[in-house]
């Protein structure tokens, strides 16, 4: 998939506020400083589409940019250990919970896993919840330019166990990405071109 644009369209707090035209969506959603901006921006070709920070949990809202118009990319904020308030950590989980749950348009969620860490129990829950939910999902490792080749493959091949282990008969599709070497990005688009494309036959 070549991306021609890539604009931020709006941001919210509600899923009811969403956009109403009927794009096919694709949210991307994971722990606090797994590199969801920097992935985004590389996915699109943007230096800055997605204000990247060293500073975890700054996405608080649920952002839409629209991808050559046609489709909708979300941005939707991070889980973990966000230096957020409680309070706040509650209202992310309400309308992170209603936008899975409700949001019509959403066609798949990636969920992004930080290949330098071993399994985590708050991403096992969270794809738990979104299989029991029937959420379609794929997973992104991120980072893959942290780790030599064999440490990638070693880890993402334990983080596929855990999940066979768990409830999963088989395990999600799974894309390796590097976001400074642009490592997995046509892998990335070309999965959703695919989709979107059945999707258009299937009218």
């Amino acid at each position: 998939m070549k991306i021609k644009s890539a604009d931020f369209l709006m941001s919210n707090s509600s899923v009811d506020k969403c956009p109403s035209a009927p794009f096919p969506e694709y949210a991307f959603i994971g722990r606090s400083n797994v590199g969801k901006s920097s992935l985004i921006n590389m996915l699109t070709s943007r230096k800055s589409l997605a204000k990247t920070s060293g500073r975890p949990g700054k996405t608080q809202l649920i952002n839409h940019f629209i991808i050559n118009k046609q489709w909708y990319l979300v941005d939707l904020p991070g889980y973990g250990y966000a230096r957020v308030s409680k309070k706040s950590k509650k209202t992310f989980q309400k309308y992170i919970t209603d936008y899975f749950l409700k949001r019509e348009q959403l066609i798949a969620a990636f969920l992004l896993i930080d290949i330098r860490h071993e399994p985590q129990p708050v991403d096992l829950e969270f794809m738990e919840w979104m299989g029991e939910n029937g959420i379609p999902f794929a997973i992104i490792f991120t980072k893959a330019d942290k780790l030599k080749p064999m440490a990638v493959q070693r880890n993402v091949e334990s983080y596929i166990q855990a999940l066979l282990d768990g409830i999963w008969e088989e395990a999600p599709t799974y894309f390796v990405t590097s976001s400074s070497s642009s490592y997995g990005r046509e892998e990335v688009l070309n999965y959703i071109e695919n989709i979107n494309t059945s999707l258009i036959k299937n009218k």
